[in-house]
């Protein structure tokens, strides 16, 4: 291998991508032919076809470090450790991106968004190649087109790594993957680098939040604005004032919150954030069920929507409007019970009732839907009364925060290999090869597609299994929610915005 030419190729991406200039050249290459250890080297410009990610130049690099001993392990995470702290060398400082990032956002917030997401992309920080591993598809239900991802883009930690990072002293510092202070952070074994990582500064309610990009998108520019400080998540007023100046500030995204309770809440419940993006959800263009009445707000449109969870949208011109209503929904349905309907806002003094928060900004007004949700289990379903019930884990046993309230289903890639097993025994139509497999928990499923289909050729099989995974990501949906849409569930809704009505 040409080490060299590799190293000029990395130099030119760089280029292509206005990440350095010329004057950056050699400063660039010095720095990584230090981190190589390359004993000599000559620049010469390369011409590269456009590329969006340097995954590929980076490949060869790793391969050459791996075999002169750079690498300490060839392993994913320290191959991952050695790439960032390669791409750092043709990163800007944060201060210049912050620079870029406001000028263009003063001229137009949609190019500065561009901008910095061209940006994360080129510098590895989101990792395209990867991302593109991802399975994904549409399913066509009664809600709309549901997006349908099995996610396969995060590696499977090595064996090796995982022995090395037992050996490495505990650390507190950065407190969490969210915690601005992994802007540049060099990582270990069991923390990401990011030295090719920056993230910009926003004032929400008078306090500091940063925009960052998720390093595995789902979704086109799926954002994370998180808190500066390292403060636990809640749901409250000051949340959904800070959603709706996000979006006055940037009108061609949506941002959205976890809810702030265990079984229904995010991942990340340690570190107050949002998640948005430029992207169309099947929720966003679901059409009302029912128009809903509240005292004193003439001037908000509120309608419960047609949509397998539970979530009143309120539209109007006048955000801090919106923020007064969504404070006092808030506030009712975390104390709000109808034990005709099996809600219960405490038990055991635990309190179950919060809200899963989505803002946007059209056709000249805002809109904040509010998903209603309970995380009260039972015996019958010990983890969570609103959650994938047991009969659907096969497919989905964890969360169902905010991306897939809003109707993208992210399953697990264990089930890439899993459903070509079940698509070979729907075509074969022959239970045992399932049980052959050790995959009895899709059985159920099989069946009923044995039952459905009377015969499914080879080449339309994984169409149809695609079709019906997509089923069962509603019926996962309709656990979730609160309030069913049946004349019992829209009387129930009803009755909760007349006890707000009583109260106002």
């Amino acid at each position: 291998m040409n080490i060299n030419y590799e190293i000029n190729r990395l130099i030119s991406f760089g280029l292509q991508h206005h990440m350095i200039e010329e004057a950056d050249l050699l400063y660039a290459a010095n720095k990584i032919i230090d981190i190589l250890r390359v004993p000599s080297f000559e620049y010469e410009a390369v011409e590269l076809p456009s590329m969006e990610n340097p995954s590929e130049i980076l490949g060869a690099i790793l391969d050459y470090a791996a075999s002169n001993g750079v690498l300490e392990c060839d392993s994913v995470d320290h191959r991952d450790l050695l790439d960032t702290k390669i791409m750092d060398c043709l990163m800007p400082r944060p201060s210049e991106v912050i620079k870029t990032f406001n000028n263009l956002h003063a001229q137009n917030p949609e190019e500065a968004t561009k901008y910095y997401y061209d940006l994360s992309k080129a510098s590895n920080y989101i990792r395209v190649s990867r991302v593109a591993k991802n399975l994904s598809w549409k399913t066509t239900t009664l809600y709309g087109d549901l997006d349908i991802t099995i996610n396969l883009s995060k590696p499977e930690k090595d064996p090796k790594a995982i022995a090395l990072a037992k050996s490495l002293p505990s650390s507190n510092y950065p407190k969490c993957l969210l915690c601005k202070e992994n802007v540049g952070y060099a990582g270990t074994l069991n923390h990401p680098a990011r030295q090719n990582h920056r993230i910009i500064p926003l004032e929400l309610t008078n306090e500091e939040w940063f925009l960052q990009y998720s390093p595995y998108v789902y979704y086109n520019e799926h954002c994370i604005v998180l808190k500066g400080a390292h403060e636990p998540m809640k749901i409250s007023r000051l949340t959904f004032e800070r959603l709706l100046q996000f979006v006055d500030q940037f009108k061609h995204y949506f941002l959205g919150s976890n809810a702030d309770l265990p079984i229904v809440g995010g991942s990340i419940l340690t570190h107050d954030h949002f998640q948005g993006g430029a992207y169309q959800f099947a929720m966003e263009t679901a059409p009302i069920l029912k128009t809903l009445n509240v005292l004193n707000f003439k001037d908000v449109e509120v309608g419960f929507v047609n949509w397998p969870l539970s979530v009143l949208r309120l539209k109007g011109e006048n955000r801090e409007r919106l923020v007064e209503l969504g404070e006092i929904i808030l506030n009712t349905w975390r104390q709000y019970s109808d034990e005709a309907l099996g809600i219960f806002a405490h038990t055991d003094g635990v309190p179950h009732n919060t809200i899963t928060p989505i803002a946007r900004f059209k056709n000249g007004k805002y809109e904040l839907d509010l998903v209603l949700r309970n995380n009260r289990t039972s015996d019958e379903h010990p983890d969570g009364i609103y959650h994938p019930h047991a009969h659907l884990h096969h497919l989905k046993k964890e969360n169902i925060g905010l991306i897939e309230v809003m109707g993208l289903a992210v399953l697990p890639g264990r089930l890439k290999d899993e459903l070509e097993v079940v698509k070979q025994a729907l075509v074969a139509r022959d239970a045992n090869m399932l049980e052959e497999a050790g995959l009895e928990k899709h059985l159920p499923w099989l069946n009923e597609m044995l039952t459905r289909y009377e015969s499914v050729a080879a080449d339309e099989a994984m169409s149809v299994i695609e079709t019906e995974v997509g089923k069962k990501f509603v019926e996962i949906l309709e656990c979730c929610g609160v309030y069913k849409l049946t004349d019992e569930g829209l009387e129930g809704i009803q009755r909760f915005i007349n006890t707000i009505n009583r109260s106002l």
